[in-house]
């Protein structure tokens, strides 16, 4: 169920003055309710068009969990060629950057191995590690992200 469909639940409601309606498709269930006060809280509800309530499970937990990714600007290191991506020089070295850790620009996050060649890849920015997205010793495409950046 999308944004789409929920919408036209809403001015379905709106057009035939109903003041509740629940719907259940596929593994979703969504109940819409209005008062005359406005708006009834449910525990894990969350508020659409200022008037209807909201609640959806485990999908609308996981939306919500995305909409708190989006607030935060930020930033994702991409690799900039083909090759295998490792997080430190060596096998027993430290990682060059670990999450949470603040960048430099010019500072080496980490290797992109192409062709026996080890290029050391730098950051632009300054910011900080929100999240490595690739695993030690795992290939990589051009134009996969490597790193999410929080922006300083």
């Amino acid at each position: 169920m999308n944004i789409k469909e929920i919408k036209e639940m809403i001015n379905l409601m709106n057009e035939n003055s109903l003041s509740e309606l629940e719907v259940e498709k596929d593994d979703m269930r969504i109940r819409l309710k209005k008062t005359a006060n406005g708006i009834e809280g449910f525990e894990g509800a969350q508020v659409l068009q200022g008037q209807t309530v909201i609640a959806a499970g485990a999908k609308l937990q996981a939306a919500q969990k995305a909409e708190e990714k989006n607030e935060i600007k930020t930033v994702e290191i991409k690799s900039p060629m083909v090759g295998t991506f490792y997080r430190a020089p060596s096998p027993e070295a430290a990682p060059y950057v670990e999450v949470g850790a603040t960048i430099e620009p010019g500072q080496v996050i980490c290797i992109i191995e192409a062709m026996k060649l080890m290029n050391e890849i730098k950051s632009e920015i300054k910011g900080k590690i929100l999240e490595i997205l690739v695993d030690n010793a795992e290939p990589v495409e051009f134009g996969q992200p490597l790193f999410l950046i929080e922006p300083l």
